[in-house]
Order: C-alpha cells, then structure tokens, then sequence
C-alpha cells in the first residue's frame, strides 16, 4: 500500500468521525498549547529579569557597607558609614582592568516646581554614572566635573520627574526645589521603563555627589560604589583586587570581617538566569502532562477503530494485505491526529501567549524551540500510543476478523 493513500485513507477515517477526532485531538491541542504559553511566560521572567539586571550597566561590580556574612549581630549591607569618596578614588586609581568607577548617595525627597510637587528619589553621582549605567539625555546634558568640583545646585531629571512636574513643557533651564533648595535642571534623562521589581527607573533626580553630600544630607561617607570592569572575565580578578584594596584602606586584620560588601552582577545574572530556567522547565513540564494525557486518548480512539473496522482488516488481509501493511495504516492514522493536534496546539499557545502579554500583564517570549520541541512530542506521542492498537489489528486472524459482526 502507498504512503500517500494510507495518508488519504487516515484522513477519510477522521474526517468521517469528526466530533470524535475533534475530542481526541483536544488533549493535544491542549497539552502543545499549555507548552508554549507556559514556556513563553518563562522565558519572558528571564528576559525581564535579564533587562532589569543589565539596566545595572554591563560588567558591574557595586560596593556596598556592611558585611555580607551571617551569624551573630551585624549590620546588613548598606546599612554602615564605612565607605569614602576617598575609597571610590583609590579604587580607580589603583586597580587595573576598571573603564568607570562612580561611588553615589541617594534620599528621597518631595520636589517642588510651582505649585506643582512629586516625591522621587534625588542621587548623588559622578559624571562617570552616565556611562555606567549606559544613561542617555534626550535634551539638555549631564552634570560634568565642574559641577562636582564646584558644587553646583544643578539637577537631571528622569521623564517620570518631567512629567508630573513639567507636563509638556520643556524642563530643561527651569528651577526645582528640593528639600527647600533652589536646583536648576540641565537635562532630562531618556526613558529606561520599570524595573524587574516594578521599580520606576525614570523617576530619579541626579544632582553631583559633592553637592548631596554637602549642601543637602550633610554627610561624609558613600552609600554604594559602582565599578564598571572592562570585561567580563576580569570580574572576578577585579573583585579581588577592590576586596585586599578596601582592608588595606579600613585596616582589617585578618580573621576579622569585612566592614563592606562587593556585589558580582555578572555572578548575580547568572544565577537568576539558572533559576528563571529552572522555572521555565518546571513549567514546561507541568504543561507536557497533558500531551500524556492526550496520548492516552489516541490510544483509545484507536482501539475502538480496530474495533470498528475488524471486519475491514479481515477483508484486506484476504486480500493479500500483509502485517506491515496493516500496521502502517493503523500508525499512521494515529501520527496524523498527533500532527494535525500539534499544529493546531501551536496556533492555540501563540494565541494564549499574545492573550497573556495582552491582558494578563505579564512580558511573554515566544520561540521556536517550545514550538517544535511540543510538535515534535505530540507527533511522538501519536506514534508510541498508536503501536499497541496498530500490533493488534495487524496481528488478527483474517477467518475470525471476516466473521465479525
């Protein structure tokens, strides 16, 4: 017998039962949907996670107080007064393999332009923090090495900041209180959207680290230092290299701890990378259940069609038909239901995964490794399940399959 006229017969069998075939396919169609919309919500916390990280800046070493270690009574990180200006500078200085190094201060405070007012979070920074955190101006500039040395009252504002207190209206050259004091605004930062944790990154103010220092918090120490290491590899050499820097300046002896703590973004990517792809194949597989399932149901349908159709096989056997024929025919009807379920499956999860971005609020990624992964297991599956009713209606008595009834 011809494959293609197996394949037109198998099509003729379904086609003829069309709510039953319907049903059966239901469990593929379900289970191939389930894969792609589960994995595509997976890879979509990844990337989001991703952006959210690398929003950082690239290569990223931050240097907080506080040790990390646990046990007995410690501060948290960030939680101390250990880090200087002159420790930033050091490390710049000092240590090789750095491209930027931008120690900061932040507060929140209620800015005032009017009688307009919006509460955001004001830092301090160093003209280095621009390319740090790949920062951009859609209109003015950012502060320079002036404005730090001279302690200017001088402000950039993210869009979030410009638009409650601006609307429309240009910022750039207007004045700005902050906590009661006059800043001029000298640019607006381009949009970088929210964060992984929801965290709007466009609401900030940015005024030089001297001036929030000095003229507004009255401090003398840092709160985090940013380090942009050239590349990647050196990361770990660059760390090392800020630790036995910083024990030095703070005189910590050995076998006592660390009074700071140096966060690897790179390492932290990594490992939130791992997790989101564990998470992605936990729900991928959850989903993948119910291709079981679906498989099962082929299983069945098929026995009842040997059922059905005994007399035919009976009748083909007589003349002439031989075991592989048989079988071949009784696979084929059962890969068939697997593909047509598995193509309509992938419209069904690239549907319920553009629903989900649309409406459910949550960042989707749809590729093509779910799509023919789920395929090819649905074809799979119609295969495997559809052996045991294809065995047996190819190993029939043709006398007794003729007799039946």
């Amino acid at each position: 017998m011809l494959f293609n006229e197996s394949v037109q017969i198998a099509l003729k069998a379904l086609f003829s039962n069309k709510l039953r075939s319907i049903l059966t396919m239901l469990g593929i169609i379900i289970g191939v949907g389930a894969v792609i919309a589960m994995v595509s919500v997976g890879m979509g916390v990844r990337q989001k996670v991703t952006n959210s990280i690398a929003s950082l800046g690239s290569n990223m070493l931050i240097v907080m107080p506080g040790s990390a270690n646990t046990g007995g009574v410690r501060s948290a990180a960030g939680s101390m007064v250990t880090l200087k200006y002159e420790d930033a500078l050091a490390i710049k200085n000092k240590i090789k393999n750095i491209d930027y190094v931008s120690p900061t201060v932040s507060s929140s405070y209620q800015i005032v332009n009017g009688n307009q007012n919006w509460n955001s979070t004001v830092q301090g920074v160093t003209p280095e923090y621009m390319a740090i955190r790949s920062l951009k101006v859609s209109t003015g500039s950012f502060i320079t090495q002036n404005d730090l040395t001279s302690r200017n009252r001088v402000a950039v504002i993210g869009t979030t900041v410009s638009s409650n207190l601006f609307g429309t209206e240009n910022p750039v050259g207007q004045t700005i209180r902050v906590n009661s004091q006059p800043y001029k605004i000298i640019g607006v930062l381009e949009s970088k959207g929210q964060s992984s944790v929801g965290q709007d990154q466009d609401d900030v103010v940015i005024i030089p680290l001297t001036t929030a220092q000095e003229r507004m918090l009255g401090i003398t120490y840092v709160k985090t230092i940013n380090i942009q290491v050239s590349s990647q590899d050196k990361m770990d050499i660059v760390q090392e290299d800020v630790e036995t820097l910083l024990r030095q300046r703070h005189h910590i002896i050995n076998g006592k701890d660390d009074d700071f703590n140096v966060k690897n973004l790179t390492s932290l990517m990594q490992t939130m990378t791992e997790t989101t792809t564990m998470l992605t194949l936990f729900l991928g597989s959850i989903a993948a259940i119910s291709l079981i399932v679906g498989g099962i149901g082929i299983m069945n349908i098929m026995m009842v069609s040997v059922t059905e159709r005994t007399r035919e096989i009976g009748i083909r056997k007589a003349l002439g038909a031989t075991f592989k024929n048989i079988m071949m025919q009784f696979l084929i009807e059962s890969v068939v239901i697997g593909v047509i379920g598995g193509l309509l499956g992938i419209v069904f999860g690239c549907s319920a995964s553009l629903a989900i971005a649309q409406f459910g609020g949550f960042n989707t990624v749809i590729t093509s490794a779910p799509i023919l992964i789920s395929f090819g297991f649905s074809v799979g599956i119609g295969l495997f399940f559809g052996i045991y009713p294809a065995r047996k209606a190819a190993l029939l008595d043709p006398i007794e399959a003729l007799r039946y009834e």
